[in-house]
């Protein structure tokens, strides 16, 4: 099998002895829920680890109190799990603090750090552009001492928030931006939620993640391609802090964009915080959470993450692509089963007494098994099944006409009921006599095979069909907020096969001829609810 570039950095590491055994890490702020995005970071960075017989570290960058939760760290935790990875130790970026510290003071007594009074607004308009240099702080010559005791009181509490920050002294003409004198320490009073009150300085993301990075043995680092322009500073953290050889290698591959859909955490926060979704783990979300409850399989989403490899330049995936893996699983595992959304009573006129039918679970399935389906002298159908005035070629129920009930006997229609104003209120119907499925002797030949539920025995079901949260983008509409899908989300009334009153929250089925959905938490003992996954007909075509 071809290997993406990571594996061959990682296989050439590995054959010349710079590193003995891969450690890679996934390193997720805890300030939202995990999406459809970071699948992708989470299956190469755990993948990678079990290919090469290596370990992963799940690490949570909670250097940012502010906007950080605990209600997030347990999120993160719960969609890997899902997902199926295992990680080596979890650990928190708040576990380096001290050793933060003492790399910032190493820094400062190098003369590779000062104090700067400087506003973060005056630090933008001083930092120059891609064709002017930058202008060095009137701080950046202050003396060791100096230094090292302005940045004790940063640490105890003297100054207030922006009043004064730590920046690395580099060089304000690197034609690399990241490289003029970076802050990498703030004031920040703040509550954090693993640390609480000891601390009320904090490491910036591009101080800190190296430190961890080395302090844990990572060989490997692997970021999305926004980090490129970082690496600089990622090297100059780790070589001038003094760690050990091997020195972690930073690694960048294109991020996961999926087309109409939303891979902002600050957007999908809105979303949660306006109501304007049910929350995080709402099924129409991009969100791990979100995509579990709407059904779709976590080997699914790993199959996505494996099919669309590992790139160097980021491009868009169809989010038909990602359906296409969750049909295919679907179409293996989920059990067949009959809903009508749209219902349409019938009436079988010779049908004296009920009976149990045996009914196929799912053809596709290793073992083949069977269901009990309830059968008696009213069902209902959809309304989509009967035309009183049929297009040509249409083989499904019409006046005086034949169809077959799936798993159940061929019908004819004896006689159409309307209402005053024309409409379709019933069926009355015959059954073909000998034209039961699997031992059919009728001589009755049709084309059409419906879904049926027996009105008898049906369930009551709110079915929940789903769309994406964004309507396409155009010329006028690009922003996010603008395009937002009022009608991401339509409820049906539905009529259901008995057995869906035991569905368990979670299980997958395939409403015969309509799609496939999952049981939603909100089911009740007496009205279980559905989401839609995704569809029967497979709209991916394949470019190769």
């Amino acid at each position: 099998m071809s290997k993406n570039f990571i594996e061959e950095i990682i296989e050439k590491d590995l054959e010349s002895g710079k590193v003995t055994q891969i450690y890679t890490r996934f390193p997720p702020e805890p300030n939202g829920y995990l999406h459809i995005g970071h699948a992708k970071s989470l299956c190469i960075n755990f993948g990678l680890a079990q290919k090469y017989g290596g370990k992963c570290n799940l690490r949570y960058d909670d250097t940012n109190p502010a906007k950080e939760d605990e209600e997030y760290v347990n999120s993160i935790q719960q969609d890997i799990e899902w997902l199926g990875f295992k990680w080596d130790k979890r650990l928190f970026a708040s576990d380096y603090f001290d050793v933060m510290y003492n790399c910032a003071v190493k820094l400062i007594n190098k003369g590779l750090a000062y104090v700067c009074d400087l506003t973060a607004e005056e630090i933008r308009q001083t930092r120059g552009n891609l064709t002017q240099k930058g202008e060095e702080s009137p701080y950046r010559n202050r003396s060791v001492e100096e230094n090292l005791l302005l940045f004790e009181n940063m640490k105890n509490g003297v100054y207030a928030d922006g009043e004064k920050v730590l920046r690395a002294k580099i060089d304000m003409a690197s034609p690399n931006l990241n490289m003029r004198d970076p802050v990498i320490y703030r004031v920040l009073h703040a509550t954090h939620h693993n640390t609480g009150d000891k601390w009320c300085i904090y490491p910036m993301y591009d101080f800190a993640h190296p430190i961890e990075d080395a302090y844990e043995g990572i060989t490997h680092s692997i970021c999305t391609l926004e980090f490129e322009d970082h690496r600089p500073l990622y090297d100059w953290v780790v070589n001038n802090c003094d760690f050990p050889d091997p020195k972690p290698q930073q690694i960048e591959f294109a991020r996961l964009n999926v087309t109409n859909t939303i891979m902002s955490k600050r957007f999908l926060k809105r979303l949660v915080d306006e109501g304007k979704v049910m929350g995080w783990d709402d099924p129409r979300m991009p969100t791990l959470s979100g995509l579990r409850r709407r059904g779709y399989p976590a080997a699914a989403l790993r199959d996505f993450c494996e099919r669309i490899g590992v790139a160097k330049a980021n491009s868009e995936v169809e989010m038909a692509y990602l359906e296409s893996c969750v049909r295919d699983n679907l179409n293996q595992n989920a059990s067949r089963v009959m809903a009508v959304l749209n219902p349409l009573e019938v009436v079988l006129t010779n049908v004296q007494e009920p009976e149990i039918l045996q009914v196929e679970n799912n053809p596709n399935a290793e073992q083949i098994t069977y269901r009990e389906v309830p059968f008696s002298n009213r069902i209902y159908i959809d309304q989509s099944d009967f035309a009183q005035v049929p297009p040509p070629k249409y083989h499904r129920l019409k006046p005086d006409g034949y169809v077959r009930l799936k798993g159940a006997y061929i019908i004819h229609c004896d006689e159409v009921v309307t209402d005053d104003e024309g409409n379709v209120t019933k069926l009355m119907c015959s059954v073909v006599p000998n034209s039961k499925s699997g031992s059919d002797t009728s001589g009755v030949k049709v084309k059409g095979v419906i879904q049926w539920v027996d009105a008898n025995t049906a369930v009551d079901a709110e079915v929940r069909q789903l769309e994406s949260l964004l309507v396409d983008a155009t010329e006028e509409v690009t922003d996010f907020t603008e395009r937002f899908n009022v009608n991401s989300m339509t409820v049906v009334n539905a009529k259901c096969e008995k057995s869906l009153l035991n569905a368990k929250v979670g299980e997958t089925f395939q409403f015969m001829r309509i799609g496939y959905y999952v049981a939603d938490r909100d089911s009740t003992p007496t009205k279980p609810v559905f989401n839609s996954i995704v569809g029967l007909k497979d709209s991916f075509k394949s470019k190769a």
